[in-house]
């Protein structure tokens, strides 16, 4: 294995948690997906009962109230909810991408100020680093942030912002030095009360129950104290969030994958032509057998990068392992979906099914925290410097 990390096992105690998320997300999530991606309301019930099992609060220190839960736990929560219902996994794996920065760089007074509100559901929480012109390429970000005495003030418009609306805490990059390019970006804790507001939310082909929308700040007056970090450090803390979180993204793809592939396989044992089960025929087995082995070494890569997470990156190839995980699980689901459509044939193709919706929830993890063609490129470079 890549830097010596040793095939991994769950402990006992990971386990019982991947049972006791199961039971939530079978008991509760599941009966509620559908109509979450009906209607393209924000599911609160869904959010209520994750907070019942204390979930927000698992990427947040013991010290702030939370649980410190380590990677592979968090990967199974947010995998475990992916199998029932994409909305409400990503719901939580925002919460944990907008923690991040705040745990690992925000001073002491900000992480006792704003943290013990996200485990409590007081807050929630979002990521905004992208803009209309700014998404891959970041350092072409135009927001701006002036300091003024004992403050900042902040002008930008974020796109494709999780949870826009929703959220009352919002991490925001900005430029302190245009001139800087990557260089020049700082970091933002920002309340929705300082004064930005919410634009378009957009109509979206999946994940109907997360809003994702245009955060607009508008000469927003941040006090400087709310800077996470040092000014120029934003996109060494964008990044180096974007190492944590895109394995929760690796486990959601996984977690969306194996709910359409156990919903196809329950499909194909009921479903009968010609006088007998659709899964008595080789092809369709064949077809099953694939799908399972393209779950199983997605859902070994992400486990693998979380547990380098959890080790510290102590070889330093968490950037290529974290990328290889996104790209290979986000490719998988989208590929394993697909064949699910397919398995039920028409009825594949239709609402009473929850594959389709899968198929739709899948596509967006080849897209959001880095395209799966620059997860590419990120392995490229790290193969050939």
């Amino acid at each position: 294995m890549m830097g010596g990390v040793q095939p991994m096992t769950l402990s006992d105690e990971q386990k019982e948690f991947r049972t006791a998320i199961r039971h939530l997300a079978e008991e509760r999530i599941a009966p509620r997906a559908a109509e979450v991606d009906a209607t393209g309301e924000f599911p609160w019930e869904n959010f209520k009962d994750c907070l019942a099992m204390d979930l927000p609060g698992m990427s947040v220190p013991e010290e702030y109230g939370g649980s410190g839960a380590d990677h592979v736990t968090r990967a199974i929560m947010v995998e475990e909810l992916a199998r029932v219902c994409g909305s409400t996994s990503l719901m939580m794996a925002i919460n944990g991408l907008s923690v991040t920065p705040i745990v690992n760089w925000a001073s002491p007074e900000l992480k006792a100020a704003y943290l013990p509100r996200i485990v409590t559901g007081e807050s929630q929480a979002s990521y905004c680093l992208s803009e209309v012109d700014a998404g891959s390429d970041v350092a072409a970000m135009t927001a701006r942030a002036v300091r003024d005495g004992d403050d900042y003030v902040i002008t930008g418009r974020k796109h494709w912002i999780t949870n826009a609306g929703i959220s009352d805490i919002y991490v925001v990059f900005a430029k302190t030095d245009p001139s800087a390019g990557a260089r020049g970006v700082s970091c933002f804790l920002v309340e929705k009360a300082h004064g930005l507001t919410i634009g378009k939310l957009e109509h979206k082909m999946g994940m109907h129950g997360s809003p994702t929308g245009e955060v607009i700040l508008d000469e927003v007056r941040v006090p400087a104290a709310n800077r996470i970090g040092e000014e120029g450090q934003g996109f060494a803390i964008a990044m180096h969030t974007l190492d944590r979180s895109r394995p929760a993204i690796a486990a959601q793809a996984v977690g969306i994958a194996q709910g359409a592939l156990d919903y196809a396989v329950g499909y194909v044992k009921e479903r009968r032509a010609f006088g007998r089960p659709i899964a008595e025929f080789q092809a369709l087995q064949f077809m099953l057998a694939d799908m399972a082995m393209k779950i199983e070494a997605g859902r070994a890569l992400t486990y693998r990068a979380c547990a380098l997470i959890d080790e510290g990156d102590p070889d330093h190839t968490l950037n290529s392992a974290g990328a290889i995980a996104k790209a290979f699980a986000g490719d998988m689901a989208m590929e394993v979906t697909t064949d699910a459509v397919q398995l039920l044939g028409g009825n594949g193709y239709t609402m009473d099914f929850p594959v389709e919706r899968m198929m739709r929830d899948a596509k967006i993890t080849q897209i959001y925290e880095g395209t799966n063609q620059i997860q590419r490129v990120v392995i490229a470079r790290n193969l050939l410097k």
